[in-house]
């Protein structure tokens, strides 16, 4: 492969990174109106007359996202070309690019007619399909499958269910969180990790429900997790992208809920927030990661069960006799 295929679409996935991550930086520092009702003009003018911090942040996220766009956009035909005969790679191509889009066209509408928070708490989780999907098609481009021998790659149905089920839970805890962020929910709850520690009474507005369906939900997407490493510890110690996949994906969870927690002992330290989004990212990646695998498991399993099939139709064939 192409060396500057590789490093373009290396870049890309680490100017993904940067979409994330300012995105959440727009969010919590609440400047998401720093060029006031327009868009993609701050103000209606090309060059600002008035700098603020809030115009600053908005501004770069808007030009970071452009150019990384036209990076996605670049990366998708380019590895259409060259890599197109690996069948995921046309779908990853069209929707790192859609979502992409998507994404901007929601900021947009936010900017300019305004949107509920319930909506704009789907804009994170939109990016986020389309870094996960710039992610594989990076990892497609380095052939990381052949380094893992992943045409061998052979995941049990109940590993398989425990992929999926926790990749699409892992996007309701994204979700939740984005919520928890658009509501301005993240103190509602002085204490960690109940509302008020010492007290078991439910949540008694929309805001601290909204904060501690979030946290409930992070718990169990932390338990889920660390069940399925014990059982990729336990069962998958010859599939070494199946167990460390997994100790990493744990690693990473349990660096989520800690940055979750320090958000709230801390009062919202500005790092610690974005660290919150970066290893929620990262977790999404390798579950989406885990998701392919699952994919070409099923694919290597049909075709293992159909060598064995004409090997054993190869076997009750009588064999041929000549008569001379």
């Amino acid at each position: 492969m192409q060396r500057s295929l590789k490093w373009f679409a290396v870049l890309t996935t680490i100017g993904m990174l940067f979409i994330l991550l300012g995105g959440a930086l727009v969010t919590k520092t609440e400047s998401g109106m720093g060029c006031g009702k327009s868009w993609p003009l701050c103000n209606g003018e090309f060059v600002p007359s008035s700098i603020t911090p809030e115009l600053v942040i908005e501004l770069a996220h808007r030009l970071v996202s452009g150019l990384v766009g036209i990076m996605v956009l670049v990366l998708s035909v380019w590895t259409w070309i060259k890599i197109g005969h690996i069948r995921e790679t046309k779908f990853l191509s069209l929707t790192s690019f859609f979502f992409l889009v998507l994404q901007a066209m929601i900021g947009a509408a936010a900017v300019v007619w305004g949107q509920s928070d319930f909506v704009l708490a789907l804009h994170f989780g939109i990016s986020l399909i389309s870094f996960a999907a710039v992610l594989l098609l990076t990892l497609l481009i380095f052939e990381v499958d052949k380094k893992f021998k992943a045409e061998k790659l052979i995941i049990d149905k109940r590993m398989r269910s425990h992929i999926i089920g926790v990749s699409l839970y892992s996007y309701a805890v994204v979700y939740t969180g984005a919520l928890v962020r658009h509501v301005n929910a993240s103190l509602v709850c002085r204490d960690w990790p109940l509302c008020i520690n010492g007290s078991f009474s439910l949540p008694e507005n929309m805001y601290e429900w909204v904060q501690m369906g979030h946290r409930a939900a992070a718990g169990l997407i932390f338990i889920w997790i660390g069940y399925i490493t014990y059982q990729a510890i336990k069962y998958y110690k010859d599939q070494k992208v199946i167990y460390w996949g997994w100790i990493i994906s744990f690693i990473l969870v349990s660096l989520q809920v800690a940055a979750g927690a320090l958000v709230v002992m801390t009062r919202l330290n500005l790092y610690i927030a974005l660290a919150h989004a970066f290893f929620i990212s990262c977790l999404f990646g390798v579950l989406s990661y885990f998701l392919l695998l699952s994919s070409r498991s099923r694919k290597n399993e049909l075709a293992i069960e159909n060598v064995d099939q004409e090997e054993k139709q190869g076997e009750t064939v009588p064999p041929i006799t000549t008569i001379t």
